[in-house]
């Protein structure tokens, strides 16, 4: 008996499953749960359920023939993959980059940003229990999706970046038609915002949930919105700059001044909505100061690089894109392994969620953005 005459009450640790086509996990990813009623005790995801082996895959290619496989690796910033790929492939090679094809492959990307973040705020607010915004998004991302289609055919997997530049120039008043969509846009956010960032029930499934210290975000590797989430000011564009980004004005996002603790699910939130500003404000340097010239160099149709190997990594919209690539001197690659920021995320989830209710694991995971084939490769 207790001391206050109530009876103590047994209770008993429960397993249960959250996945792989639980629809908060995004995609087919599941997490064990080790609870003590509704609070969870432990959090073990459990991935592989999308493995295809394709960094194992890219040493039966050429560098050519592996392009299109990094589209994969991301569905919802193929573009970043395809930049990242190249990029690496270039340095390695020594190889130069048509002028005009920078701007180009700089304009896609920060379309493609804002076409994921718009994905990852959708559905944080699908997950919460706003259905209405997901739709809004979608609706903003078909705008970039038509964009794409009319610049390189795809609306998914682009396939756009090609070693040495880009496989297509802009069609006649494709700059106008975008300048249209970023005027369009900027109001867009706005009443995103009004809809659902300054919604009350949105706000407290969000702040102080889930909260991440810079130090413990650094000891986990934890990168890109989620790394800046927790005030730590690092972005690969500015620190690590590659491309033409060291000629753009643009500032990386870092929230400051948030209700909340600085670390939540809602600094990280508020991060990729920034970003899309930032990302806008990219597009229109590029668009104004875009040069004349060719889109592509020559490059070998059979490929060639020096014997070596290098990393080099971009700033993804899920943070930073790695590729270590090591070359034997032939036709293909001797080894690639590829490093991204959601297999880091499911890293600390069981770190981050512990003590928390069983709903807050599902916002703490939709405020990660973690795609699974990014995680499975």
């Amino acid at each position: 008996m207790a001391t206050d005459g109530r009876e103590c009450i047994d209770t008993e640790e429960m397993y249960l499953s959250m996945g792989p086509q639980h629809p908060s996990t995004h995609g087919v990813i599941r997490f064990i749960l080790r609870t003590d009623s509704e609070i969870v005790q432990e959090c073990r995801p459990d991935v592989g359920y999308l493995h295809r082996g394709i960094e194992k895959l890219a040493e039966g290619l050429t560098y050519q023939q592996f392009l299109p496989y990094t589209d994969r690796l991301d569905y919802l910033a193929a573009l970043n993959y395809n930049l990242g790929w190249c990029l690496t492939v270039e340095r390695l090679g020594g190889l130069e980059v048509a002028r005009r094809s920078e701007y180009l492959r700089v304009i896609t990307a920060e379309l493609t940003r804002i076409a994921s973040h718009l994905i990852a705020l959708g559905s944080l607010s699908l997950d919460m229990g706003a259905s209405t915004p997901f739709t809004y998004c979608i609706r903003e991302r078909e705008f970039i999706n038509d964009l794409f289609e009319e610049l390189c055919g795809n609306r998914l997997l682009y396939n756009y970046v090609r070693i040495g530049g880009v496989s297509q120039d802009l069609p006649v008043r494709w700059d106008q038609r975008c300048l249209k969509f970023l005027d369009y846009f900027a109001p867009r956010v706005d009443e995103f915002n009004d809809l659902i960032s300054y919604q009350k029930i949105f706000i407290h499934r969000l702040i102080d949930v889930g909260v991440i210290s810079a130090e413990t975000a650094i000891s986990y590797g934890l990168v890109g919105p989620n790394l800046r989430g927790s005030g730590v000011d690092w972005d690969l564009r500015r620190d690590e700059p590659y491309s033409i980004y060291p000629e753009l004005d643009f500032k990386v996002c870092v929230p400051r001044g948030l209700r909340g603790t600085m670390g939540d699910c809602y600094h990280r939130y508020w991060v990729r909505i920034w970003e899309m500003g930032e990302s806008a404000k990219i597009i229109r340097q590029c668009l104004a100061g875009l040069p004349e010239g060719e889109i592509i160099s020559r490059v070998p149709k059979s490929l060639k690089l020096p014997k070596g190997e290098l990393y080099l990594r971009t700033e993804a919209p899920r943070g930073e894109l790695g590729f270590h690539l090591v070359s034997d001197g032939g036709k293909t690659p001797y080894r690639v392994k590829v490093r991204n920021g959601s297999f880091s995320s499911l890293a600390i989830m069981n770190e981050v969620v512990r003590g928390l209710m069983i709903p807050d694991v599902v916002a703490v995971f939709g405020s990660f953005d973690v795609v699974a084939p990014e995680v499975d490769r």
